[in-house]
């Protein structure tokens, strides 16, 4: 695991500066053959020395090698321990580690009354024990990924700070301007306030305004409706933000927001929340509990996953927006935001979509472009999307689309660009969304055909033999029907009511 250029650029080019030790010779090493010479390592792709011209200062890059010794030691660790473990996945490791602690609890009120019994809970105590060493082994593995992942950002802040003082160092920068300019705003900022409270105002905008950081006295303005803190140079909101009980609209982008405080779980209010360009790393789990929430922008930050109960809680949600980011995977829970309308999750990492995004009934917009190498296939629970209006999945290595793709009766925009599509065929997605649709909806019902008439050969139990085929009869008459409807014109779709959601997922 290496650091990012696009992330740690510093840190990156002085990693590729320190010499790599290696040993000089090896069992197999023969003198009349010697091995090739190994690979020289290429340096980030980044034109970094032309930013910042003093990293050619062989005393600037001695100096940063000593801030970056513990940084190279913990690579080497991580490079031998693998991925990260998925947030999601930790999440349910440590509440089955609770689980199995509460019932380690529990035995000791157990009296076993014979020796089978014993050896009954003998066996389960040492699967339990098994079971929970695997979990913490989880656990560990993530929380020493999320250290290395703080270590890596603390030396790339000491990288600056060692930069900035050589630049400093090398000619006369005139300060007192800066400094004079930060008294100034932050005495408008006071004057804004107390101009709020004494006029009792329900909404302020403090975007644009180059400020720092918030003092902790705005948490008191209660009546608060709206704030705009968008565009300034804020490191952090304080905890003091709880105070805004009525506060519907929080803007805060283009600021250097590292995280967001857990008392933003107690605007329960909140109805739009826009923290777009900044640095987060993460959202915090209480912003679970603003559920209110209508709108959440998230986009362009540095995010690796989303809460893991974020569906089950932000129930009310209709856009969520998550591009630019570096998010893996979408966590089971999103399947539960019954209202979400429009969920744009391009230029991250995603790997796999969880089955249940079928459920999101209300969806009509999605984008999951540009997730290039990652994303390589949609689920089948893809065709239950059934109010789906425009999809993006441009840009990834989708090779064929799932069967219940003709299902999506409403899409009006497809956009299949820079993918190995192999099904539906290039001419088909060359003839447009509605050529798509029919195509799929023919491969949909060939597979329903060819799966009735393995069933006839196949001797089942009458009942299940019974329930299968009424549902396929209905698959049938459904699926022909929309085809129909695409070829002729008509509206074959009037019995889509009556089938079931996740046929497919039986097949």
């Amino acid at each position: 695991m290496d650091p990012n250029p696009t992330k740690f650029p510093i840190l990156s080019y002085v990693m590729s500066k320190i010499p790599t030790v290696t040993r000089s010779h090896s069992p197999d090493f023969d003198i009349e053959q010697p091995q090739p010479p190994p690979p020289a390592v290429p340096e980030p792709v980044f034109e970094l020395t032309e930013r910042m011209p003093y990293l050619n200062d062989p005393e600037l890059i001695s100096s940063m090698r000593e801030a970056v010794v513990d940084v190279s030691r913990t690579r080497s660790i991580l490079k031998t321990l693998g991925d990260c473990p998925d947030h999601e996945f930790v999440d349910i490791a440590r509440s089955r580690l609770a689980e199995i602690e509460e019932s380690e609890m529990n035995r000791f009120q157990e009296v076993a009354i014979s020796d089978e019994e014993a050896v009954e809970v003998d066996k389960r105590k040492k699967e339990e024990e098994r079971e929970k060493q695997s979990y913490k082994a989880v656990v560990s593995l993530y929380e020493m990924h999320q250290s290395y992942e703080k270590m890596l950002n603390e030396a790339e802040k000491k990288l600056e700070k060692l930069y900035e003082a050589a630049k400093k160092g090398g000619k006369a920068v005139v300060v007192g301007d800066d400094n004079c300019v930060e008294d100034d705003v932050n005495d408008e900022v006071v004057a804004v306030l107390r101009d709020a409270v004494v006029k009792n105002v329900d909404r302020i905008d403090l975007s644009q305004r180059r400020l720092p950081f918030l003092p902790e006295a705005f948490g008191k303005l209660r009546m608060l409706v709206s704030i705009n803190l968008s565009s300034n140079q804020l490191e952090a909101i304080p905890d003091s933000i709880a105070g805004l009980e009525n506060l519907e609209e929080l803007y805060a982008s283009s600021n250097i927001l590292e995280s967001l405080p857990d008392s933003i779980g107690l605007l329960l209010k909140l109805k739009i929340l826009d923290v777009s360009s900044n640095k987060l790393t993460s959202l915090p789990d209480s912003i679970c509990h603003c559920r209110s929430l209508v709108e959440l922008d998230a986009s362009f930050n540095k995010l690796t996953y989303l809460p893991t109960n974020i569906g089950f809680e932000l129930t009310n949600l209709k856009k969520l927006s998550v591009p630019l980011n570096k998010i893996r995977s979408l966590p089971t829970s999103i399947g539960e935001m019954k209202s979400l309308q429009f969920l744009d999750a391009h230029f991250n990492e995603l790997r796999v979509l969880p089955p249940s995004i079928g459920r999101l009934s209300n969806l009509e917009i999605l984008n999951l472009s540009g997730n290039f190498s990652d994303l390589k296939s949609l689920p089948w629970t893809i065709g239950d999307l059934t109010n789906l209006k425009e999809l993006d999945i441009s840009n990834n290595q989708i090779h064929e689309l799932p069967a219940t793709f003709g299902r999506l009766e409403n899409l009006e925009k497809l956009n299949l660009e820079e993918n190995p599509l192999v099904i539906p065929p290039k001419e088909v997605v060359n003839d447009g969304v509605e050529a798509v649709k029919v195509f799929m909806a023919k491969r949909w019902l060939d597979l329903l055909l060819e799966e009735e008439e393995k069933s006839k050969s196949v001797e089942r139990e009458p009942t299940q033999g019974a329930g299968w085929l009424s549902r396929s009869t209905s698959w049938i008459t459904n699926v022909a029907g929309t085809v129909g409807g695409y070829l002729g014109g008509g509206g074959g779709a009037g019995g889509r009511n009556t089938t079931d959601p996740y046929l497919n997922q039986q097949l």
